[in-house]
Formats: C-alpha cells, structure tokens, sequence
C-alpha cells in the first residue's frame, strides 16, 4: 500500500488519515507478531506500507506508539469494563455472565493480538509494562468483587474468591491459544458458552435450600463444607465397593 507525501492535515484529509493510521497498526501487528517487538524496525513498518520512513513519522512517532495502542486495546480497554459491570447494581451471576462474555469474546475476536501482547511482556518499556500491570490487576479485583459478591449473597459456593478469580481469568484467556479464525464457532458463541460454563463453575449446587443461612456465616459455611465432605466420602465408598 502507497501513502502520500501528506503535507496539510485539512479536516477533509482526517478520513484518509484514520484509514493510514488503521493499516500501519495492522501492518505493525503482524510484523511485532512474526519478528517481535525488538526485532521489527520504523523502517520495517514503512517498506510493509510502501511509504517512506518520513511518511510514517507523520502518522506515528515511534513503535512504542504502536506498542502502547495495542497494549490499550488488549488490556487497559477490559480493565475499565471490567470495573464498570463489576460497580453495576445487579447479582452477581448476571455480572459474571457478562463480565465473561466481554473477555472471552475479545480473546476469541482478537486473539492473535493478545497472544502477541503475552509473548511481548518481558519487552515493554518500562511506563507500558507498569501500565500493562495494573491493568491486569485491575481485571482480576473485578473478578474477584464480583465473585465475593456472589458467595455473601449464597448465589455462589464458598470457595477462595482469589483462586476463583484467577481460574475464571485464566479461563477466558485460553480462548486465545485455542480458537482459530475459520472454526466452528463465531467469537459470540464461544464467548456465550465459556459465560454459561463460568457461570456452572462457581455456582451454588441446587439442592441447597433457598432459605439456608448465608454462606459467609461461618456455622452454614462449615454446614456446607460437612454436605461435599459426606458426598466425597459416598463417592469414596462406592468406588470401593465395585472395586
């Protein structure tokens, strides 16, 4: 693709510009994707565009301009929606049942990029990987409140919200090394599917009582606890016996 000499910056022009910029950040993914981030070179990203490296330094400054949209896109932009369902005035599997939709669907829509940003970790400058970090932290609190949510209110089983937390981040990401373009299964319906299955992961069993105490009383949690101690040992027992 050959872009012009650009010399002013007329609102007429700022279409043609977004277009420009859209192709270079595509071109710049796949070029950090196959090289790295530390092996693709300013000069690289021109010759993909068929520009010259002048051109390109009136769309992007540096790659660490590049770098910093996609880390954006892949982290910064979840965080804040996490943080927004997560303050929402609802229960707590509805919450998690669109928190889940949200992650899985942009691993599954966008997964070569967040397997990029993965691998390009130990390679961001210093003010992205601070940025980068918090924003995973700020995934996993979300995760976490809402999980905490879930088991005060008894909607969910009394587990550690930490650990549950994690597993269901860890969940959603592993939809980007598993899911491929031409698969079976379009990004909503595998984001739809691993929402139902988080859900299915944390839920209360249902034949808990609707009116037991709530579970982050310690006499019902200790009650509960008692319940899958005498079905893990009805299990044990029964093996044993065919055995």
């Amino acid at each position: 693709m050959s872009a012009p000499e650009p010399s002013v910056d007329a609102p007429a022009r700022r279409p043609r510009r977004e277009l420009v910029e859209a192709e270079i950040y595509e071109q710049a993914t796949r070029l950090f994707a196959e090289r790295g981030f530390a092996g693709t070179s300013l000069q690289d990203i021109a010759d993909a565009m068929g520009m010259t490296r002048p051109s390109l330094y009136y769309y992007v400054k540096n790659k660490d301009q590049l770098l910093a949209r996609l880390v954006t896109e892949i982290t910064e932009a979840p965080a804040a929606a996490t943080e927004e369902i997560a303050g929402r005035d609802a229960d707590a599997p509805t919450k998690l049942r669109d928190l889940v939709r949200l992650i899985a669907g942009q691993q599954a829509q966008h997964a070569a990029r967040f397997r990029l940003v993965i691998r390009s970790e130990s390679e961001l400058p210093d003010d992205l990987a601070v940025a980068h970090e918090a924003a995973k932290r700020r995934v996993l609190d979300g995760f976490a409140r809402i999980v905490d949510q879930g088991v005060r209110s008894g909607e969910f089983r009394p587990r550690p919200v930490r650990t549950t937390a994690l597993a269901l981040i860890g969940m959603c990401n592993w939809v980007a090394w598993w899911v491929t373009p031409a698969g079976p299964q379009t990004p909503a319906e595998v984001a739809e599917q691993m929402a139902e299955m988080a859900i299915a992961l944390v839920a209360q069993a249902p034949d808990r009582t609707p009116d037991a105490p709530r579970p982050d009383d310690p006499a019902a949690a200790l009650r509960l606890l008692r319940q899958d101690l005498d079905y893990l040992e009805s299990v044990i027992t029964t093996q044993t016996s065919k055995d």
